[in-house]
């Protein structure tokens, strides 16, 4: 849960100084600000998900034993570094990069669009429907726009448990779950998912933007009280 909360602050708070850096506040400056945010929080996601992937497979299947082999995702995250080094605990990173990167640019530009198109003002008695909406639809347009490019990370962040590697890469991952398993590999689990996807986006869009908004709404009052006040930001 800690690390999922800095995830959420490093990622609002990078796509917010990358909007403004860029200026103008367009949709493909709105893409490109979530888009670095996506980049740059995979360097604490990859190893965060790595350590989920291989907590859930112990113990089951193919993987299952006596004795777990990890405590907890620490205790995961200190084996695999000791056994494989920097690269086991980066295992992943370069499929979590393509999801993440183009994700989280849909992800701000479609709940940009959808506050916009809705009217979320802070004067709007509806306002906490409407920004719960545009949340979980972003979670959901995010989810759709990279779903398949996840099934072939968490496959790869699984390879190896066991021992022994079925894959040679991303590419061949892709291959030989296609001859496997046929297309709809790509999209299993996706319903699940969304279903997930959808309550969490809606309930962290709306905080963080009910939050900001008071934030902004006190900063104005203050400079009221000392001289003429600063316009405020619109983006997040």
């Amino acid at each position: 849960m800690m690390g999922l909360t800095f995830i959420n602050a490093l990622v609002f708070g990078v796509q917010g100084n990358t909007l403004r850096y860029l200026g103008a506040d367009t949709p493909a400056n709105q893409f490109l600000a979530g888009a670095a945010a996506g980049s740059i929080q995979c360097v604490i996601c990859c190893p965060m998900e790595l350590a989920k992937t291989r907590m859930q497979l112990q113990g089951t299947g193919e993987y299952k034993s006596k004795s777990k082999t990890y405590k907890n995702s620490l205790d995961c995250l200190v084996k695999i570094h000791r056994k494989e080094g920097l690269r086991g605990i980066n295992r992943g990173m370069v499929t979590t990069f393509l999801r993440e990167t183009p994700s989280f640019g849909f992800y701000f530009l479609t709940y940009d669009y959808l506050s916009r198109y809705l009217g979320c003002e802070i004067n709007d008695s509806l306002i906490i429907p409407k920004l719960l909406l545009a949340g979980g639809m972003s979670g959901i347009v995010s989810w759709l726009s990279t779903y398949p490019i996840d099934v072939i990370k968490s496959r790869l962040q699984a390879d190896g448990i066991g021992g022994v590697n079925n894959y040679n890469g991303i590419l061949d991952c892709v291959r030989k779950s296609y001859e496997v398993e046929g297309w709809r590999v790509f999209t299993r689990g996706l319903t699940s998912t969304l279903l997930r996807a959808f309550p969490v986006n809606a309930a962290t869009f709306a905080t963080v933007t009910m939050f900001l908004m008071y934030m902004r709404s006190e900063n104005t009052i203050n400079e009221c009280d000392t001289g003429p006040a600063l316009q405020q930001p619109t983006s997040m």
